[in-house]
């Protein structure tokens, strides 16, 4: 089987590797790179289990080729703080306010589709800084929850909001 080089950026540092033409984000993500935060479930898009973050918009890692993303900035659930941190002045070991919400609200059950969910949050958030309810459950669209009602889930992209618009604030 060919292999090609891949040069990307994944949570904050280069990364180079030899992939086959076939491997999905997905695969290299979880399989190469062991950030296993990065779920795997349907393989479809369907669910939304493997949403990462592509140049800071989210996308369903098993349906984008490794080789689609050369080039690319990716960050996974592992890196999700680290590129709050080097976006607002939040000081480490704080978390993603995103992943505040989550904990703070109760947003995760089993805890499958929680990474997906908050990837997928964290970037709506990014370009929709003040959203209603209404936003925020289309911005979540394609991300399935099988444990809650997703009310919870809601209230914590709500805090999380709360909390990038004070820090936004703050930094003025």
């Amino acid at each position: 089987m060919a292999r090609y080089p891949l040069t990307l950026t994944v949570n904050g540092r280069g990364v180079r590797r030899e992939v086959p033409g076939s491997r999905t984000l997905l695969e290299l993500l979880r399989g190469d790179l062991r950030l296993t935060g990065t779920n795997l479930s349907c393989d479809t898009g369907d669910c939304g289990a493997c949403t990462v973050l592509l140049d800071g918009r989210p996308v369903t890692a098993c349906l984008i080729l490794a080789l689609d993303a050369a080039g690319a900035e990716v960050t996974t659930i592992e890196g999700l703080a680290r590129r709050w941190h080097a976006q607002s002045d939040a000081r480490p070991p704080s978390l993603h306010p995103v992943q505040q919400g989550f904990l703070e609200e109760g947003g995760a059950q089993c805890g499958f589709c929680t990474a997906g969910m908050i990837m997928a949050a964290a970037g709506f958030l990014e370009a929709t800084p003040e959203p209603t309810e209404v936003e925020i459950r289309a911005g979540l669209e394609g991300n399935l929850c099988r444990c809650t009602g997703y009310v919870k889930i809601i209230r914590a992209v709500e805090a999380a909001a709360r909390r990038m618009r004070t820090a936004r604030e703050a930094k003025g």
